[in-house]
């Protein structure tokens, strides 16, 4: 006998399903995938299956990576001691080398191969290929506690994106190919610098004008003053609750983030949980989402 009580169940999820599939056909979502949303094989070949899926619903995917944590962990393995200026890692030539080797290449590649595995063609990037993405040196103010004086710090070889060209990406989507992409840019200076991950997506993102800007973090989203998740805030409310103290800490410059995102062109930026199953298709393709939507 059929079991009628499956199929009426999986009938429900396909209408549900569909008419947000048809809502992102032929449009572009940059996906963030974070240092510690990878740390799991099982999560990972979910991940690229999920990215797989969007290939295959007719959505136009872009991986960009972070790897804090391996990065981290490359360092104590050669014995390479970190400086920190006002809490923040200096880069210097030596360290940008390991940055580089471990982001484009062994981090890169892994992310390639798990979605190749799911019979898509994902291509490794960084932001050197086709001239993607130029940098500069960038500048971080710290406010001593002591003494209240504000100076401006050297992080060495940390950038920020100044330039983004579109060229080779419009040239992959019409390819059929998922480009994944490491956060390491040339400077017209002629060094390379490492660039925040989050910063890197969102500079991606509104150079395509993407519908979505999807940042997998290891936290749900953005939390209400009971610690309850908030399924959409608008530019201004997200600015009221980080006055109001609701939003602290290290999620503030990440909803800044979100803000530049939105300020450059992107449709919507989410803030979701990268460590929850299928987080990815669940957002995209469900009528209550998954995490924090911000929006203009």
């Amino acid at each position: 006998m059929p079991d009628t009580e499956a199929f009426s169940r999986d009938a429900a999820i396909l209408a549900q399903a569909l008419p947000y599939m048809q809502r992102y056909e032929g449009k572009t979502v940059v996906v963030k995938y974070g240092g510690h949303a990878m740390g799991d094989l099982k999560l990972g070949q979910g991940f690229a299956r999920d990215i797989a899926l969007l290939k295959q619903s007719k959505v136009n995917p872009i991986v960009v990576h972070g790897g804090g944590p391996q990065i981290a962990a490359m360092l104590a393995k050669l014995g390479i001691e970190s400086k920190f200026e006002g809490g923040l890692r200096v880069t210097d030539q030596r360290t940008m080398e390991i940055v580089e080797m471990v982001l484009a290449g062994s981090i890169n590649k892994e992310i390639v191969a798990l979605i190749n595995a799911e019979g898509e063609w994902a291509i490794g990037l960084c932001g050197k290929d086709g001239n993607m993405v130029f940098a500069r040196k960038a500048e971080k103010k710290f406010r001593d506690p002591g003494s209240n004086i504000e100076r401006v710090l050297d992080l060495g070889f940390v950038g920020e994106p100044i330039e983004v060209d579109r060229t080779l990406l419009d040239l992959l989507a019409r390819s059929e190919m998922i480009p994944v992409i490491a956060p390491v840019a040339p400077g017209r200076d002629g060094a390379t610098y490492n660039i925040n991950a989050d910063t890197f997506a969102g500079a991606i993102a509104g150079s395509l004008g993407a519908k979505r800007l999807l940042f997998l973090t290891d936290v749900d989203g953005v939390l209400d003053k009971d610690k309850k998740l908030i399924p959409e805030l608008s530019m201004r409310e997200a600015k009221q609750l980080i006055a109001e103290g609701v939003i602290s800490g290290g999620m503030i410059p990440k909803v800044e983030t979100c803000f530049e995102a939105l300020d450059s062109g992107v449709e919507g930026v989410v803030i979701l949980n990268g460590k929850t199953p299928h987080v990815v298709l669940v957002e995209l393709f469900t009528e209550h989402g998954a995490g924090t939507l911000l929006v203009r």
